[in-house]
């Protein structure tokens, strides 16, 4: 075999202030180019605005199609609400629209957070990117319609203060400008609300001041690089090094070992019947390599996405 290599997997960024996540897809591609790596599919495992930073997985060739359950997973974040002013888009970023002198303390704090956690009920910001009757809600804001966003379920597993706080570690009745919490949270979650129905629960108005993604699924920042690293390593054609494997998205599917010959079959997506794993997804592994994820329903395994992990162009 010879050709460029052709990378299938996940590179994590620990994205910075300012881009978004498409800039970031730009960014990976950038690498790939700058390291001679053959052309593959690149897309993100969900969106990151730009005023965020922190994880963003990368998914790179067959892991693509993997990028949909990323979406699903649920996500950890840090987050700073600053009290006394309350924006239009709930961020820093839009013009104040409600003000107010109440200052809570953290025994306050505290004691609100529980009515917070589990499952909930939360008003998505007006300026998001989800859409009212066909057209996304930020387009008819920025309109100046009057926007009705509905209610939606989500659910908060935890919350509760950062562990590095700086200047919010104050005594209990002392009142605070901001407060910087923890959070791991459901699909569909909005942090901009939940820090708006924190700080009005308190009996004040608040924005989010920062945020910053500690996790996505199964990726957390300790395997995360910086776009500066990145272009290093794409320079170096050492992306490879930081390549997470196709199989790293699934830390929750069990493997389901199979022959060459039913690899085989499920690669061209062909029922398999014959096994005697429990049924639900796996992922199908021939030795080594990642065949497919696939379902189990009794005694028939089928496919739910395959995989063609070619590492190279054919001479």
């Amino acid at each position: 075999m010879g050709g460029a290599l052709m990378l299938h997997g996940w590179i994590i960024i620990d994205k910075p202030v300012g881009p978004g996540s498409t800039q970031v897809v730009s960014a990976v591609k950038r690498a790939m180019r700058a390291g001679g790596y053959d052309k593959v599919k690149v897309g993100h495992g969900g969106t990151l605005d730009p005023l965020a930073s922190g994880v963003l997985p990368v998914a790179l060739g067959e892991a693509t199609k993997l990028s949909g359950r990323m979406l699903d997973a649920d996500k950890g974040y840090d987050f700073t609400i600053a009290f006394g002013e309350q924006t239009d888009t709930l961020d820093r970023e839009g013009p104040v629209i409600a003000t107010s002198p109440v200052r809570p303390t953290l025994a306050q704090i505290a004691a609100v957070l529980p009515a917070f956690t589990g499952a909930i009920e939360q008003v998505p910001p007006v300026y998001s990117a989800l859409k009212v009757d066909g057209k996304r809600a930020y387009d008819r804001a920025r309109a100046g319609e009057d926007v009705a966003m509905k209610t939606r379920a989500v659910t908060i597993h935890a919350l509760g203060a950062a562990p590095r706080v700086g200047g919010d570690d104050a005594a209990g009745g002392e009142p605070l400008d901001s407060i910087t919490l923890s959070t791991r949270v459901s699909k569909g979650t909005y942090i901009r609300s939940l820090a708006r129905d924190i700080a009005l629960a308190l009996g004040t108005v608040g924005h989010v001041a920062m945020l910053r993604r500690t996790k996505a699924g199964p990726f957390g920042l300790a395997g995360a690089i910086t776009l500066d690293n990145l272009a290093e390593m794409g320079d170096a054609r050492r992306l490879e090094d930081i390549l997470l494997p196709l199989t790293a998205g699934l830390d929750d599917i069990p493997a389901l070992p199979v022959t060459p010959d039913q690899a085989r079959a499920l690669r061209e997506g062909r029922i398999v019947i014959g096994n005697a794993a429990a049924s639900g997804l796996h992922m199908a592994i021939d030795g080594q390599d990642p065949v497919a994820l696939v379902d189990i329903s009794g005694p028939e395994i089928r496919v739910v996405r395959g995989f063609n992990l070619r590492m190279s162009k054919e001479d």
